[in-house]
């Protein structure tokens, strides 16, 4: 009897925090609904994924993410908040319940993934590489020049060990500056702190457009390591992150069926191809096992667009950061970026 008593107290006991393995199904949607707002874990500054506009208002991919996810969920693309976090304090935010989603340029690896209580729904918002940035003063055309350099680097991300190793690798030594935010890492840079800066590529773009004289600043040839950046949830609760991955594949499956902000409800009414009729609600029930209205997917679209729009307004060749789509184009127009099928 008192091994039944005890085991019961445990099992409970688990079910109420929320551990691994006993968390109620629908916790974080249940809230999310009753607040009416998502939380979203952000950068803390960071062109092209989330920095404060001249009127406070936080843009970039990731933002747009969180918003697409209000979408879904509530039905408005404005009922999001955001917590600005650095790369040391981003998890915990998350893993406290500080924050509903993550949406911060976050690398998927295998640790983060399994051994940290949070989970990657699968998403990639954008695939990147770690690389170099440096003064074209330096002279250096090659990351294999960089012996000896002094390098500055954000502290609480993978950049450290990818870096570590392929200097090692390729046995060249150098010497590590690291600081907890991104800003301080390129001012460093700027100051001649440090010979060259190292971030996963798109974070050298972005810190690169807020430099004096940015046209003075290369990014080195290679890219040293895979960076798959996505969006993260805590562990436990499948329903949510069904939600989180499925509202990323919309996208994605909304730019392949030439699907836009503009055109969208008129195709949700009028459109005869199968595959669009049940990415947009005319055909099934497919938002039911989401616990989403059948329109999620256009009330995504319409309010924030499909992932091509977002790419190119935040990130692409006509904003200051000119990145081309590369690996983030469509797998049918060369790249990577593929989405399973709503049906």
């Amino acid at each position: 009897m008192k091994l039944l008593k005890s085991t019961l107290a445990i099992v409970t006991a688990a079910a109420v925090l929320g551990v691994s393995g006993f968390a109620q199904a629908g916790a974080t949607l249940d809230a999310v609904q009753k607040k009416g707002f998502v939380q979203c874990g952000v950068s803390d500054g960071l062109p092209g994924f989330s920095v404060p506009d001249s009127t406070g208002k936080i843009v970039g991919i990731d933002a747009d993410f969180c918003r697409a996810v209000a979408a879904a969920v509530l039905g408005d693309a404005t009922k999001v908040k955001f917590s600005q976090l650095n790369a040391k304090e981003r998890f915990t935010a998350l893993q406290s319940g500080e924050i509903d989603v993550l949406s911060r340029n976050s690398t998927m690896t295998s640790s983060r993934d399994a051994g940290m209580g949070l989970k990657f729904p699968g998403f990639i918002t954008y695939y990147d590489g770690v690389g170099f940035l440096a003064n074209s003063k330096l002279g250096v055309k090659s990351a294999k020049e960089l012996d000896g350099a002094t390098i500055c680097i954000q502290a609480g991300t993978t950049t450290e060990l990818n870096v570590s190793d392929y200097f090692r690798a390729n046995n060249l030594k150098y010497t590590p500056i690291t600081f907890d935010t991104s800003d301080e890492s390129a001012k460093s840079l700027e100051s001649g702190r440090c010979d060259v800066l190292t971030s996963d590529k798109s974070q050298l773009y972005a810190q690169r457009s807020k430099l004096a004289s940015p046209k003075d600043y290369v990014v080195l040839p290679e890219t040293i390591s895979k960076e798959p950046l996505g969006p993260v949830v805590r562990n436990g609760d499948d329903e949510w992150l069904a939600i989180v991955r499925w509202v990323g594949y919309a996208m994605l499956n909304a730019e392949e069926a030439g699907i836009t902000s503009k055109n969208v409800e008129a195709e949700a009414k009028s459109t005869k191809n199968p595959d669009v009729a049940r990415l947009l609600g005319g055909d099934g029930e497919y938002g039911k096992d989401l616990k989403l209205p059948k329109d999620w997917v256009v009330k995504i679209v319409k309010q924030v667009g499909n992932y091509g729009e977002v790419f190119d307004k935040n990130l692409g060749k006509s904003t200051p950061l000119e990145i081309d789509r590369g690996l983030n184009a469509l797998w049918t127009n060369g790249g990577i970026q593929y989405a399973p099928p709503v049906r």
